[in-house]
């Protein structure tokens, strides 16, 4: 069951078309680039998807376009979260899950619960999945932080939680889970700047961002870190890191969606309220690609 999500994954963008609609053919082009690039399974619908902007009809498309595209390549995991537990619930049993192979479940953002309220809120969403379930702790925008405590509870009480996607960027946080934790959860970075490390300590890969516009570069790090080939890994982790920064300069994924549209793959449109990154910035990412040999100046 667990052996899905080790190695590299990547949160998906949603390609948009000019007029807003999604960008169906960009999607297609999109998921063979991660593929040929050597990830080992994808997310549909995370932060990096714009899912908070897609109508349920929307995502109900998308999903079933994803798992079509994909064609049983690579697994697939469904983004489906909130802050409104009876909502999640309800969002779980809306969605088709032939071809889905675990959910990826934020913790509540914005009404900021206790670590008893996070407990329980996972504890239904659970109860009502039929798909191991990774925890996405991200304080950076939930407004709260899931502790490791919390994390290694809800680890032990239920079977289908099966690892963490943890994006705290607490390397003694990701420890004492690591340290305290049932022999097979595991814990995935959610920064890709951290990877290397949280490998390194104990970590089974991550759910990557820049791995949108570079598969291969982030699967050479990834896998290498895995094998123990600290000179590989630390060789592509550096050679990433200046492209990873500015990726976030200006938020996501307005940085990964200008790269995705300089390399061709697809375009860099956005749904309100989030808009595309200054040219300023462009330029900054578009010189840091060329240093990457990524891209030719």
């Amino acid at each position: 069951m667990n052996e899905p999500f080790r190695g590299l994954g990547v949160a998906l963008v949603t390609p948009f078309r000019p007029n807003g609609g999604i960008d169906y053919a960009g999607l297609e082009k999109l998921i063979d680039h991660q593929i040929t690039g050597g990830v080992d399974y994808v997310v549909s619908m995370g932060t990096t998807g714009e899912s908070v902007t897609l109508t349920t009809a929307e995502k109900k498309q998308l999903l079933a376009t994803t798992v079509e595209l994909v064609r049983n390549r690579v697994p697939v995991v469904l983004g489906v979260g909130g802050n409104n537990t009876a909502e999640v619930i309800e969002k779980l049993h809306g969605f088709e899950m032939d071809g889905v192979d675990g959910i990826l479940s934020v913790s509540p953002y914005y009404n900021k619960p206790t670590q008893e309220g996070i407990y329980q809120h996972f504890k239904a969403v659970a109860q009502a999945s039929m798909r191991p379930i990774i925890l996405y702790n991200v304080p950076g925008r939930t407004g709260s932080n899931m502790s490791a405590e919390t994390t290694v509870r809800l680890a032990k009480d239920f079977s289908n939680v099966v690892a963490i996607k943890e994006a705290s960027g607490n390397l003694d946080q990701m420890g004492m889970i690591l340290k305290h934790k049932p022999k097979d959860f595991m814990l995935i970075s959610g920064d890709d700047t951290l990877t290397l490390p949280a490998i390194a300590i104990g970590g089974v890969g991550v759910i990557s961002v820049v791995g949108n516009a570079l598969p291969k570069e982030t699967s050479d790090l990834v896998h290498a870190a895995m094998k123990g080939d600290l000179a590989t890994a630390r060789k592509e982790h550096l050679r990433l890191l200046d492209i990873i920064n500015l990726l976030f300069a200006e938020g996501n994924p307005g940085g990964i969606k200008y790269v995705l549209k300089a390399l061709g793959i697809c375009g860099d449109h956005m749904r309100l309220p989030l808009v595309n990154i200054s040219e300023g910035l462009e330029k900054k990412l578009y010189h840091a690609l060329a240093d990457a040999e990524v891209v030719k100046l």
